[in-house]
């Protein structure tokens, strides 16, 4: 499993809400890290394949354990 550079907790949050707290952080962040999100909503799934089709930031994986939902996304 690859490391994250930095973790974002985006259980409870209801779409747009993970992917605007996604983009405030990978503001913060240089080309090639990885942000790893934690989120509960089942609608994140598709909205993370959307977001990084859009933007150019490389989604690296997806999983699911508990219902939580984990993304590993690459900045661009």
């Amino acid at each position: 499993m690859q490391k994250a550079d930095k973790e974002l907790d985006a259980r409870g949050l209801n779409c747009p809400l993970p992917i605007l707290r996604t983009k405030q952080s990978l503001a913060g962040m240089v080309s090639g890290q990885i942000l790893r999100i934690v989120a509960t909503d089942p609608g994140s799934v598709i909205d993370f394949q959307v977001f990084a089709e859009q933007t150019g930031n490389e989604l690296l994986s997806l999983s699911e354990i508990n219902k939580e939902f984990i993304f590993l996304l690459k900045k661009r």
